[in-house]
């Protein structure tokens, strides 16, 4: 059992290594891909100025920090999954991965874990300029709020993962498995949180979206940090009612496509 548990360290150790040092090679490159999630930034401004000349829900500040938090959390949880699988499947190499003894899964969440840790320097030089062009919209959560947007964050990039891995598993039968992607993005823009906090819409739209998994991508951990009023217990459980879904979901189709499947060396 000890023998076993060295050895998964070990494998995970050195995946997060090997991705983490394939990731560093193209700096210039991953700048790019975190100032292209800087849409929130943008917005801040637009809807700062519409709380100064009305009653929105959340002051200027409460907006400002609203979107920095929403900057952090997309840095936290952006999945690309679905166009790696596809072009995978698409151009037969997941046969390689297939004749390795791990599920090639792992091999999507290291590299996206690894990532992780190559962008986060970039997004935080972002942050400090942030606080220092926006003095007053600095604060400090205490430590147990910390941990909750850390879990929270830790979930929604599981179920987020989850969800694109699920639709990458419809390249089995379409070379166009990420219009699907191209589809779900559309409400993941409007019912996450991303484009604006729930606050300002219609009380019967929040009530809906929040028996959807949009919300709990962004919305939610946002909320936590920010302070926002939200109920931990229901959106935590409806969390992972949704993860557990997309990964019974996914593990069917999983079965199901390996049938189909006819790649080289297949």
């Amino acid at each position: 059992m000890v023998k076993a548990m060295k050895r998964i360290v070990r494998v995970c150790k050195t995946m997060l290594l090997v991705y983490y040092a394939y990731m560093v090679e193209y700096r210039a490159e991953l700048l790019l891909w975190v100032l292209s999630g800087s849409l929130p930034i943008i917005l801040m401004g637009v809807w700062m100025q519409a709380a100064q000349r009305g009653n929105l829900g959340l002051s200027p500040v409460e907006f400002a920090r609203y979107f920095l938090t929403v900057f952090l959390v997309r840095q936290l949880t952006v999945v690309w999954v679905i166009w790696e699988f596809e072009r995978e499947v698409v151009e037969g190499k997941l046969s390689f991965r297939l004749m390795q003894p791990i599920d090639p899964a792992w091999h999507h969440v290291f590299s996206h874990i690894s990532e992780r840790f190559a962008r986060l320097p970039f997004a935080i030089l972002l942050m400090v300029l942030f606080f220092w062009l926006y003095p007053s919209a600095v604060w400090l959560p205490n430590g147990m709020t910390i941990v909750l947007f850390g879990l929270a964050v830790s979930v929604a990039f599981a179920l987020n993962f989850l969800i694109q891995y699920t639709l990458a598993m419809l390249a089995f039968w379409t070379e166009r498995a990420s219009a699907l992607q191209e589809f779900w993005f559309l409400f993941y823009l409007f019912l996450s949180g991303a484009i604006a906090p729930l606050e300002v819409f219609p009380v019967s739209v929040k009530t809906i979206a929040l028996f959807t998994p949009f919300p709990y991508l962004i919305y939610f951990p946002a909320s936590i940090l920010v302070g926002l009023p939200t109920n931990l217990l229901s959106g935590f459980a409806v969390m992972l009612a949704w993860s557990l879904a997309f990964f019974g979901l996914n593990r069917w189709l999983w079965r199901r496509g390996l049938k189909q499947y006819s790649g080289m060396g297949a």
